[in-house]
């Protein structure tokens, strides 16, 4: 079985200002570099369905999400700021709604064992958004959805969602502290934006903050010591992954030093363990990566790992 690639051009229309790091361009060098490297002829390519308000509100405040919806502007040229680095433009509910209706397709293809996992190609990024909060280009928290949508439609037990993005997921944090079926495991720079993650003390909650600089070696040391351990312990029925790849050396937005070989190791660990635990299932969502040569190249080895052939 191929891996599906889902993805939508409501999501490449999406644009928060000139000069914005979270840009079109970002869909762009994934999708360039995906045919440059032959990864193109290996998956299977899914649009993304919109989010529907009551799929939205298993993990928002219907408030929250009634206030996004009645944010977004009506016109062209228009940008309407919800946070001090977030803005949404007239594209922006729909490419928010289709990246985190790209998180609940995922989660149906692999449960109905049509793709053993599955990579969504969406922006906005979501694992900042918390349930009553748009903030760090986040609006709806994709992966979120994606989780509840698997235990309220699927009726799984047990989902580890695994956040390998140089910043906190402090909104899956906000979303799942507490419910024993979601475990999450998050390592992040520290102190960092959002500056959260560090104290945290909830059972089903891993952090691992990060000095700067953190390269190779220190980071494999870290999730071997924190996470897979946790993980085999929870015997997961799906994994999903908030796929960041913003600490790759040659990102600007951060202070980290990985580079493709790391997050194809740590995503080989992970469909390891989806393959002891969980038939293979793991739904990928893209989160950050500003360089975008890095990005390309970084999305790129996370999909071979994804398909099998690391």
């Amino acid at each position: 079985m191929n891996l599906a690639f889902i993805s939508h051009p409501d999501c490449h229309a999406h644009r928060m200002g000139a000069h914005h790091p979270e840009e079109p361009g970002r869909l762009d060098a994934i999708k360039d570099r995906m045919i440059a490297s032959g990864m193109e002829m290996l998956v299977t390519h899914y649009d993304a369905p919109l989010a529907s308000v009551e799929q939205l509100t298993r993990v928002h405040d219907p408030d929250y999400v009634r206030s996004i919806f009645e944010a977004a502007p009506e016109v062209e040229d228009v940008l309407v700021w919800v946070d001090g680095d977030t803005a949404m433009s007239q594209a922006t509910l729909p490419a928010a709604r289709r990246a985190a209706g790209a998180a609940m397709l995922g989660v149906d293809l692999v449960m109905s064992e049509k793709h053993h996992a599955a990579f969504c190609c969406v922006r906005p990024p979501g694992h900042h958004a918390e349930r009553r909060r748009a903030m760090g280009f986040c609006f709806f928290n994709n992966v979120a959805v994606g989780a509840a949508h698997a235990l309220a439609e699927h009726g799984l037990e047990r989902i580890a969602i695994v956040d390998f993005d140089v910043h906190h997921g402090n909104g899956t944090e906000d979303i799942f502290i507490g419910d024993e079926r979601v475990l999450f495991c998050s390592s992040f720079q520290h102190p960092y934006y959002p500056g959260t993650g560090a104290d945290t003390q909830a059972p089903n909650i891993v952090n691992t903050p990060l000095p700067r600089l953190t390269g190779g070696a220190e980071f494999r040391a870290a999730v071997e010591r924190d996470w897979l351990p946790r993980i085999d312990a929870f015997a997961p029925q799906l994994i999903m992954i908030s796929a960041g790849f913003d600490g790759h050396a040659e990102d600007d937005m951060a202070h980290f030093n990985l580079r493709e070989v790391d997050y194809g190791w740590i995503t080989r660990e992970l469909h390891n363990l989806a393959a002891r635990h969980a038939h293979e299932r793991v739904v990928s969502c893209l989160e950050g990566g500003y360089s975008l040569s890095a990005l390309g190249r970084c999305v790129s080895t996370h999909i071979d790992e994804l398909i099998g052939h690391g």
